[in-house]
């Protein structure tokens, strides 16, 4: 599983999200490119605690959705957002894409760090298993854009 803490996977991710303009429409769901940058920022924002939503813990998550955090089984398409994480606001594109591209350069730059808090929702995970979440998040919304 490729994590976000190789640094020629952070550059491909990068490399992807320089690829999308304000035009760039998505193969599914309901958020435009800008709404879908501001929402990747959350899980980020989570791991390196800056101001996100807060969430409560789930003992259902942790034992059913956790693990699909960071296998190689690609997520299906359309799956449900936790309602925190939604956006339905309008976004400023450039605005969003710079924010997200500096939180992928954040987090990439603590993967020497030897200990992480828990995820408010999911519990602990190893330093391997956060570059390997943040990718795959991101991976699947890249993909929904077609990059």
């Amino acid at each position: 599983m490729k994590s976000l803490f190789d640094e020629t996977t952070k550059n491909e991710i990068e490399s992807r999200i320089e690829q999308l303009s304000n035009t760039s429409t998505p193969a599914w769901g309901k958020m435009d490119v800008a709404q879908m940058f501001y929402h990747c920022q959350f899980p980020l924002k989570i791991a390196l605690k800056k101001n996100h939503p807060r969430m409560k813990s789930s003992l259902l998550a942790k034992l059913f959705f956790k693990k699909s955090l960071y296998n190689d089984k690609p997520w299906k398409k359309n799956l449900p957002t936790h309602p925190k994480l939604k956006v339905v606001d309008q976004k400023e594109f450039d605005q969003e894409k710079q924010q997200l591209l500096e939180l992928v350069s954040a987090f990439s730059n603590e993967r020497n760090r030897p200990y992480w808090e828990p995820h408010p929702m999911f519990g602990k995970f190893t330093n391997e298993q956060w570059g390997q979440m943040q990718y795959k998040h991101l991976d699947h919304h890249l993909q929904q854009f077609n990059v």
